[in-house]
């Protein structure tokens, strides 16, 4: 019975083990070991790759918790493949559920399987049947997973350490599903038909989802998957019919989507032909129309300029930590100036397409204010001209507002529901 328990589910243990490797050692964002067909996960059955994806996530939410509980059991540390075996271990078992002895006993048969850690079976099985045994309250009150110093200090600087500590919070959860209705009308009945939650801005959120393709309303096109933050930047743009809107770095397309059920004439460009692709699918499936053009959003030239732009700009993604918790252990921060740099680029190119008296709608969804507050201010610096509209939409919370009229989202906004991405925004309009 026992080497039972500890063959079942290890296809799948040993690929999170794998994809953990490539994330803590090699520095590879998960979404391109994911989309990699040689990858840890290539060879794997739908649920078998889901269950191996959810359990790489958990660990890089609770890292640092499941080191805490290692570390003082350790003479010294284990490989790194070794050590990602004890942390699956105990994330299983304090995070997922998992009975002890199962967790246990598949890490076990991990080590011992590995072409260099066969020696170290021992230990694993002496170290995990000792932290497992553990009352659960020994883990919950470890503090989360903190942010790194790159990232933590600017947001400290920015909010003050309760508020990171709220945002931390947030990002050790999975996070919820948050879908965009089609048609606004129909967002309570969809809401009742989904037993989700009908958010303020208009969103519907689902706690547990389950398989997306498989929710009512999905192959008749009544809504899309997009966080609540995502789709308040095209609700402050407030497309009206006939509007000639352009829609700049638009994949993977939710806001696209908006802009045209509202009825606008929506161009959307991005540069990356599969992103946009996964737009066009999407647009066919609500029975949505857009024009889609490749191309790079510095260069594109556009025949007249248009009513509105909406720019999602390329960023830091940092605002999305609880979507993507492989970031902190990826990125270092050495990119945010050159981010910065082609943000401002991007905003001078998107005034010159907007025709006078309309409206540029920036947004990022990253957390420094060096890619949203300060590059509203920089903008304004450059533009002098420029008019910052209010950022009305319904359910906003005044909370959400900073000086200059610019909309600052956090992960702890919402904590009690869930929390909410990262995002800046602001609508801006030229004179005329």
């Amino acid at each position: 019975m026992a080497r039972e328990a500890a063959t079942t589910g290890l296809a799948a243990r040993r690929a999170a083990v794998a994809v953990l490797d490539e994330v803590l050692g090699a520095h590879r964002m998960l979404a391109d070991i994911l989309a990699d067909p040689a990858g840890p996960l290539g060879d794997l059955g739908p649920a078998d790759r889901a269950r191996a994806q959810r359990l790489a996530l958990a660990v890089l939410r609770h890292l640092e918790r499941a080191d805490k509980l290692l570390d003082p059991h350790l003479r010294k540390s284990p490989p790194r493949t070794v050590r990602n075996v004890l942390r699956l271990a105990l994330v299983e078992v304090f995070v997922e559920g998992t009975a002890p002895h199962g967790a246990v006993n598949a890490a076990v048969a991990l080590v011992r399987r590995g072409k260099r850690s066969g020696h170290l079976a021992g230990l694993a099985n002496a170290v995990l049947r000792k932290l497992v045994e553990q009352p659960a309250e020994t883990w919950t009150k470890l503090p989360p997973q903190r942010l790194p110093k790159w990232l933590r200090k600017p947001l400290v600087d920015a909010w003050g350490r309760p508020a990171v500590s709220g945002i931390e919070a947030v990002q050790m959860l999975p996070p919820p599903l948050d879908l965009t209705v089609k048609e606004p009308a129909r967002a309570e009945d969809l809401a009742q038909e989904l037993g989700a939650e009908l958010l303020p801005t208009g969103s519907l959120r689902l706690a547990t989802p389950g398989q997306v393709s498989a929710l009512p309303g999905y192959a008749e096109g009544a809504w899309w998957v997009q966080d609540a933050a995502a789709a308040l930047p095209a609700r402050l743009l407030a497309p009206a019919p006939g509007m000639r809107v352009l829609d700049l770095c638009a994949a993977p397309g939710g806001k696209t989507l908006q802009l045209a059920a509202a009825g606008a004439d929506v161009t959307a460009v991005d540069i990356s032909r599969p992103r946009l692709a996964r737009l066009s699918a999407n647009l066919s499936r609500c029975g949505l129309g857009a024009e889609v053009i490749a191309a790079d959003a510095l260069h594109w030239q556009a025949d007249a300029p248009f009513d509105a732009v909406l720019l999602d700009a390329p960023c830091s993604a940092t605002g999305t930590i609880r979507r993507h918790p492989d970031l902190p252990f990826v990125k270092d921060g050495s990119e945010i100036a050159g981010l910065v740099e082609l943000q401002a680029r991007l905003i001078d190119r998107a005034l010159d397409r907007v025709k006078p008296g309309g409206r540029l709608v920036f947004c990022t969804c990253s957390l420094l204010p060096e890619e949203g507050e300060a590059q509203l201010a920089a903008t304004l610096a450059r533009h002098p001209d420029l008019r910052v509209d209010p950022a009305e939409a319904p359910g906003v919370s005044p909370d959400w507002r900073d000086t200059r009229g610019g909309l600052r989202l956090r992960p702890d906004h919402w904590a009690e529901r869930g929390g909410i991405d990262g995002f800046y925004m602001a609508v801006l309009r030229k004179p005329g």
